[in-house]
């Protein structure tokens, strides 16, 4: 790595919370613009979303970084 080259360090408790707006944000209305096709991926969206402010409410660290993986393998 090149000494000018910095590599900011991002925390999960900043990752997740902007995760969870993406999914919440961006990508469940254009699931939901689908109609009944995109339904059961809203509800599994919605699912994930709750366990991760569960996570985060709880301070559970290791089901953070699952539910961390979960959201960001939601795309378009």
């Amino acid at each position: 790595m090149s000494d000018n080259i910095t590599k900011e360090t991002v925390t999960l408790g900043d990752a997740l919370p902007l995760e969870m707006a993406r999914v919440r944000d961006k990508l469940i209305p254009v699931y939901e613009g689908i109609g009944p096709a995109g339904m059961f991926a809203v509800m599994m969206m919605k699912q994930d979303l709750a366990r991760a402010s569960t996570a985060i409410a709880i301070q559970d660290t290791v089901a953070m970084l699952r539910v961390y993986q979960a959201l960001k393998d939601y795309k378009l």
